[in-house]
């Protein structure tokens, strides 16, 4: 059955408790909505520290990625229990390594690669048709840049400027350039505020959605998995095989996650398809093949892969796999006890459930972007500092798979894990904001503390990052792989 529990008393008032009982109080609300035996968070020590003082902001940052990071951790160390027989081990969580993680800093050969596109962010608009508003433009790969130029009836490529979109833009209004793009398969948002979403018909769907939705697929298996993962040595994932075919931040920061539990993670890529600039950082602990989908034989390789896999995660847009016989139930049918995790931008109902959409343009559909400006004293719109939505949606995935593991063990079948990134700005938005400072203005610059990084050669270069922030006490840490462009590896096990 299909966990559908959507709201919890305790998440309306977060932002006016102390931060580690909020934390607390969080961790506690997703451990109930998976289903999982309340008794293990009692065994289970989770210790907090720190706060989220570097990266201000008027939303619960500070709580909602640290729950997510806490709840997949201590679902590590109860997967580790049942594998080993042995006591939970605990887990420890500090804040301000969890937001420095989801800063996404990093390092290639020391230089800091820059992570947006010149023509990607927020404009003004509207102003020659009376209408005035804002609209945000992601146009980090080439073919979402262009087509954006093509709409505006602007030069296609990387020459073109800033003031020349920002020109072009002032005579549509936000919500008819968002349509348009929409349309056309581009990623544009225009800018509401929360209650102007609220009203918003894709609002309601979204709401109507859990949080995290952890579903069994069939019931016909037994509870031990064919070929369930080989009992753990060190680490609780050790023998657990994920097939990874996310490239935007959520999948892959779940994926990575697990792979730092000790997952065999499989990142597979399609050739020719463009990769964000962070894939140096999201590929740590991670093997990446490419394998063309399109192609009988990369559909017969595809075929054996899954066959051996215990995780498939996906990003595409809803149904778009269903052609190649990777929806949900086929997988389920062609590998029975599969955990399928799925993650789209605005959930799997409503009258935007197939489009596409980034964590900047959720911040500026639902809200958030508004509220945050209004907290800081801004005329304008203020993006929160980190992209909390995509990072908190790839450690409740983690967490999710995890659970549906859990699950799987105890009563067999296959199961399908979702998230969306809209969901996940409501259960922020949920948990209220707090006054800030006027000191508090700037956006957090430079570094993390030295005490968060690490380094390695990888084939990307010389890679400094973020450790992960779950540390499991008496459990080694550190990554399986450390890194290869796409293609570095054989698409085998």
């Amino acid at each position: 059955m299909p966990i559908t529990n959507n709201h919890s008393p305790t998440s309306h008032h977060l932002a006016q408790q102390p931060l580690h009982a909020a934390i607390q109080a969080s961790v506690h609300m997703l451990w109930q909505q998976a289903g999982l035996p309340a008794q293990a968070l009692e065994q289970g020590a989770l210790a907090l520290s720190g706060d989220g003082a570097a990266y201000p902001s008027s939303f619960c940052l500070d709580v909602a990625a640290p729950a997510a990071v806490a709840a997949s951790g201590l679902a590590s160390a109860l997967l580790y229990q049942r594998r080993q027989q042995r006591a939970m081990p605990q887990f420890q969580v500090d804040v301000g390594h969890v937001l420095a993680e989801c800063s996404g800093y990093f390092t290639l050969d020391g230089e800091q690669p820059n992570l947006w596109a010149p023509i990607s962010g927020l404009y003004a608009c509207g102003a020659d048709v009376g209408e005035p508003g804002w609209l945000r433009i992601h146009a980090n790969f080439d073919h979402h840049r262009d087509g954006v130029l093509r709409f505006l009836g602007l030069p296609t490529g990387a020459a073109t400027t800033r003031q020349q979109v920002a020109d072009a833009l002032q005579g549509w209004t936000a919500q008819a350039a968002e349509e348009r793009a929409a349309a056309l398969g581009l990623v544009v948002a225009a800018a509401r505020s929360p209650e102007a979403w609220q009203a918003h018909p894709q609002s309601a769907a979204v709401a109507a959605q859990p949080l995290l939705s952890i579903t069994q697929l069939d019931s016909d298996q037994p509870a031990a998995p064919r070929d369930g993962p080989a009992p753990a040595q060190h680490r609780p994932l050790a023998g657990l095989r994920v097939l990874d075919l996310t490239r935007i931040l959520a999948g892959p920061v779940a994926a990575r996650s697990l792979a730092a539990q000790g997952a065999d993670v499989l990142m597979l890529n399609g050739p020719g398809l463009p990769n964000i600039e962070a894939i140096a950082d999201m590929s740590r602990g991670k093997r990446s093949a490419l394998l063309d989908l399109k192609t009988p034989a990369g559909q017969q390789k595809m075929a054996a892969l899954l066959d051996q896999a215990h995780v498939l995660l996906q990003g595409y847009r809803p149904g778009a796999l269903d052609a190649l016989g990777l929806d949900p139930q086929s997988a389920a049918r062609q590998r029975p006890g599969i955990v399928y995790a799925s993650l789209s931008a605005y959930g799997r109902s409503g009258p935007w459930a197939d489009r596409r959409g980034f964590d900047s343009l959720v911040q500026t559909v639902c809200g958030i972007n508004w509220a945050e400006g209004q907290a800081f004293g801004s005329a304008g719109l203020r993006a929160l500092p980190l992209q909390i939505l995509d990072y908190s949606a790839g450690f409740l995935l983690a967490f999710g798979i995890q659970a549906a593991l859990y699950r799987q063990a105890k009563q067999g079948g296959s199961w399908h894990v979702q998230v969306s990134l809209a969901r996940v700005a409501q259960w922020l938005q949920s948990m209220g904001q707090r006054p800030v400072a006027a000191a508090a203005a700037t956006a957090p610059s430079g570094a993390p503390p030295d005490a968060y990084l690490e380094e390695m050669d990888t084939g990307f270069g010389r890679l400094r990052a973020v450790r992960h922030s779950a540390v499991l006490q008496g459990l080694p840490g550190g990554w399986p792989h450390a890194g290869q462009p796409p293609g570095g590896d054989p698409p085998r096990w």
